[in-house]
């Protein structure tokens, strides 16, 4: 219905504009069959984009929107479950030597040889009835005796 009314516009249109472009093309002498204005072939309308065209746009640029999004959804995914991965391996970590401290703690408080070896080793104490000699390396001595 819409293009028989487009149509018998335009041809309604076209039967105004004969006789002046004919006495336009008769009164020029210079005038061609191309010059001529309203002709059919001039007047057409431009088919305008067919609906299904428009539709399959729209579905495809919607389906590049999904497609974009779900991709990044993806790649958030893969980066967050990686740094996952990370900081459990780190936690596992602390959790070990949480561990390890948590059972050299304990030694301390009940084992007295733990306790001595500490105190000889991370304070320096000595027991008052030791000497200590103090010993050079090879390497110190060599080049002393240089």
């Amino acid at each position: 219905m819409n293009k028989a009314a487009n149509t018998y516009w335009a041809d309604a249109r076209l039967a105004t504009q004969r006789p002046v472009a004919r006495t336009l093309s008769l009164s020029s002498a210079h005038a061609s069959s191309h010059d001529i204005f309203g002709t059919r072939t001039e007047t057409r309308r431009v088919e305008s984009v067919p609906p299904w065209v428009i539709f399959s746009m729209i579905i495809l640029a919607t389906f590049a929107c999904c497609i974009t999004v779900t991709m990044r959804t993806h790649a958030e995914m893969r980066a967050a479950e990686q740094k996952y991965q990370q900081i459990s391996a780190d936690v596992e970590l602390l959790r070990s030597a949480n561990a390890s401290l948590e059972r050299r703690a304990q030694r301390l408080r009940t084992d007295r040889q733990a306790i001595e070896a500490a105190a000889r080793t991370e304070l320096g104490m000595v027991r008052a009835d030791e000497v200590i000699v103090p010993v050079e390396s090879s390497s110190a001595a060599v080049a002393d005796n240089r």
